[in-house]
């Protein structure tokens, strides 16, 4: 298990060109690209509420190669949660993330107590391979939890964070930092006052 320090690492993982750094560069920057610029690695940070205190959220956007096992191992140790994403127009996309999440539950022991998130990004396109009740069948299957995101139209992004926040049973984290969370509190009252603060590496 990592260990506790100011730092909650978020690796987010799929095939390239799902729209991984659009989902990241949405939530961190607000803004979207329409050009596919593929990743190595990058990571982006923003500070947020940690019980009662602040910490930092730090982003690991990955490369959507299979070139780099290495990093997908270091990244899996290190990490704290996880956003599996794949786009609803492509079905081999959701296949793929067959074996990254195997090698989480690999190295990780087991995702009960880990915040893993399966997201369907470009729900704004029309030509869909995935419909939601067979990615939503995944997610279950995986213990899991499932949403829907549009990076371009900027649909449940920063739910997508907040929600990801919320399963994290070992620490009470919000995107707001005045460190008050409820949870009868909407989804949407949690994270309209997200901080975007972010810093490249």
């Amino acid at each position: 298990m990592p260990e506790q320090s100011n730092d909650y690492r978020v690796v987010v993982f799929g095939a390239g060109g799902v729209g991984k750094s659009s989902l990241v560069l949405r939530f961190v920057k607000g803004t979207f690209r329409d050009t596919y610029i593929p990743t190595i690695e990058d990571t982006y940070r923003q500070v947020i509420s940690c019980d009662k205190s602040v910490c930092t959220l730090q982003i690991t956007d990955t490369t959507g190669s299979h070139q780099f096992p290495a990093m997908q191992r270091l990244s899996i140790s290190k990490g704290h949660a996880f956003i599996l994403v794949f786009s609803v127009t492509s079905k081999q996309s959701l296949e793929e993330l067959g074996p990254i999440y195997k090698l989480i539950v690999q190295i990780k022991g087991s995702v009960e107590d880990i915040p893993v998130m399966l997201v369907g990004n470009k729900c704004d396109e029309t030509q869909r391979e995935v419909d939601t009740r067979e990615a939503q069948a995944v997610a279950q299957e995986w213990k899991c939890a499932f949403m829907e995101t549009s990076a371009k139209m900027n649909y449940n992004v920063k739910e997508l964070f907040q929600e990801l926040l919320t399963l994290e049973t070992r620490r009470n984290m919000s995107l707001n930092i005045d460190g008050k969370r409820s949870g009868k509190q909407k989804r949407t009252d949690r994270v309209k006052e997200g901080l975007n603060h972010p810093t490249l590496m």
